[in-house]
Parts: C-alpha cells; sequence; structure tokens
C-alpha cells in the first residue's frame, strides 16, 4: 500500500510556527540581558566572587547565560533589588535577606547579638540541613535560594569617641539594617537606632544625621568609611550572612543542564567568597587603622555586659519568630561547636 503525503505551503509555514513558538522561550531567556544586582564595590570580596559567579555561569552554560553584574547597588537598594529580583525586573541578587524578615521571620534569628562564635560554625550551620530548609522556604516569594553567600561579622564605629567600655554606646545615633531585631537590640543598648538603606550612609554620616554605623570593617575599608569616621570598636556582636538568590520563574523556565550549572556556580563563588572575607577581615582593620581610625577591643567584662541588655530582645524575638525554630537552630550551633572541639 502506498501512503502519499501532501504538504502545502501554508503547512510547512504552520509548523515552522508553531517550532518557533516552542523554541522562542529559551532562546528569548538566553539572550535577553541578565542582570545580578549587590551593593559592594567590585574590589569587594563579594563584589569579585559575584564576577566569578558570572564567569562559571557563563562558562558551565556554554555561553548561553551571560550576566551582566551591578556592584555599588547600582540597581537601588538592597530591598529594591531583592523586589526586582521577586518581579523578574533583574533576575539574580547577592546580599542581606533583612528586607524580608518580617515576611520571613525566621530570617531574624541573624540580627539575635552574639549568635555565632567564628565563620566556621557559620558556615557549618548555614551548609546543614537547617540552612538549607530556610533558603528552599523563600520560594514562595517568588525567588529561589541559590547559596548562603558569605557574610562577616558586624562591629561599631562612630564619630564621636573611642569606644572602650559599654557605656560609651550610650546616646550614639547608629545607623543599623532594616530589621526590628537590630533595632530592637540597639535600642536596649542604649544607642539610637536608625534604619536606613546602605547606600545612603556615607552621605548621612557626613552631614552629621548619623553618628556611626554598624558593619563588618571590609565594607567599611571598601566605602571609604574612615574619610568620615575615627573610631572602630571591635565588638563581632552579630554576623550577618548574605544570600545570593535568583528569580524563581526565569529560573525555573531554564533548560535542567543550565540550572545546575547556575547552582554549581554558586557553590564556587560562595567558597571563594568565604575565604576571601576572613583573608581580607584582619588585613581590614589593620588598613583603618592606618587611615587614622582609632581601634579598639572591648574587653570580655564590657561584652558580657552587651550580651546582658540584649537578652530581653532575643527572648521576645524567640517567641515572635518560633521558640521551635530558635531551639533547633541553637541546636544546630552546638553541634557545629562541638565537631570543631
Amino acid at each position: 500500500m502506498k501512503i502519499t503525503t501532501t504538504f502545502t505551503k501554508t503547512s510547512i509555514a504552520a509548523a515552522f510556527i508553531g517550532a518557533a513558538v516552542l523554541v522562542a522561550p529559551t532562546i528569548a531567556q538566553a539572550q535577553a540581558p541578565i542582570r545580578l544586582g549587590h551593593s559592594f564595590t567590585e574590589q569587594h570580596p563579594r563584589g569579585q566572587a559575584m564576577l566569578k559567579f558570572a564567569a562559571e555561569v557563563e562558562k558551565a552554560t556554554g555561553g548561553a547565560v551571560k550576566i551582566n553584574v551591578f556592584p555599588n547597588a547600582s540597581l537601588g537598594s538592597e530591598e529594591r533589588m531583592l523586589q526586582a529580583t521577586q518581579s523578574g525586573v533583574q533576575q539574580f541578587y547577592m546580599g542581606a535577606l533583612a528586607p524580608f524578615s518580617v515576611r520571613k521571620k525566621e530570617l531574624q534569628i541573624f540580627d539575635f547579638p552574639f549568635l555565632f562564635n567564628d565563620e566556621a560554625e557559620v558556615a557549618s550551620v548555614m551548609d546543614g540541613p537547617i540552612g538549607q530548609k530556610m533558603l528552599a522556604n523563600l520560594s514562595d516569594t517568588g525567588i529561589e535560594g541559590l547559596s548562603w553567600a558569605g557574610g562577616a561579622f558586624r562591629n561599631v564605629a562612630n564619630t564621636k569617641r573611642p569606644i572602650k567600655t559599654f557605656a560609651d554606646f550610650k546616646g550614639l545615633k547608629i545607623r543599623v539594617m532594616q530589621s526590628p531585631v537590630a533595632i530592637d537590640s540597639f535600642k536596649a543598648m542604649g544607642m539610637n537606632a536608625t534604619p536606613m538603606a546602605y547606600s545612603e550612609v556615607y552621605t548621612a554620616l557626613e552631614i552629621g544625621a548619623l553618628d556611626g554605623l554598624e558593619h563588618p570593617p571590609v565594607d567599611m575599608y571598601q566605602n571609604k568609611i574612615y574619610e568620615i569616621v575615627k573610631n572602630l570598636a571591635i565588638t563581632h556582636h552579630v554576623y550577618t550572612p548574605v544570600a545570593l538568590v535568583v528569580n524563581k520563574k526565569w529560573f525555573t523556565g531554564l533548560p535542567a543542564a543550565q540550572q545546575e550549572g547556575i547552582r554549581k556556580a554558586a557553590i564556587v563563588a560562595r567558597d571563594f567568597q568565604r575565604a576571601e572575607e576572613m583573608r581580607q577581615e584582619k588585613e581590614a582593620v589593620d588598613m583603618l587603622a592606618a587611615k587614622g581610625m582609632a581601634v579598639t577591643h572591648l574587653p570580655p567584662a564590657e561584652l558580657a555586659k552587651m550580651r546582658q541588655a540584649v537578652q530581653p530582645v532575643v527572648d521576645k524575638y524567640s517567641a515572635s519568630i518560633g521558640a521551635d525554630f530558635v531551639k533547633s537552630f541553637y541546636a544546630a550551633i552546638a553541634k557545629a561547636r562541638k565537631g570543631a572541639n
């Protein structure tokens, strides 16, 4: 039996159009400008890590995904960049997740003072089950968590006086992150806690709208805070992790191989960033001192007074965040601490 198939011009055209419709979204995603925003300089360990991430993604995807990195908060504040990533205006964001802390209350635990002892504890907890679950829980916000990209211990710098005792903090107007725990903690220590986007801090210090800030030394050096602020107290009172996240709709629309390549690139960038953060922290403190900042280290007895002052805040937010979650988080820290010993 002979079967004859007839292709008309119309049917051929329809076939090509149908194929184009199927292929077009993938091509469009691969070719559209892909943006990653963060608030750090390109010389900062986080800025360097994001350039490395972009290079690793391009290599892993055979050039199909090319990421344009926008440093220095050039796409807006961290809150604005997070919102842009949620909506798909930009595809990637790297930075603190504090703007989500009202909606995702478990994120507020990172503002608990004196939570971690060192970077090794942080890595163990954040790469472990509880840290990865926190990333996965971001999914309903429209973003996908790729990694806890690193972070650093925060210290207090101010324009008014050297800090040698806990009492020296009293009355200082200090910029804090837009987090209820951070605001209440600094109020409990007798300071005027002022939430503000980090991109606005330098100008606020310059005009006297702020007395100081609490931030990692590397960030202070990269942003030339030493030009205005002359007193730095090493407190290591809070460790703020940063995350690398991606717009969920855009990411899940990519071929599986490209998604896997991006995930692997995120881990490479994470490990690079952590190593650089630790290497540069001591250097940054030394360089800030060389630039004229008076560096003081609060003795254990004074740090204990800080802990005592903020304990009611920790108790309050442990209840509102969720007692079971807080208990499990501290258990993960204890396990990491025991393993290290």
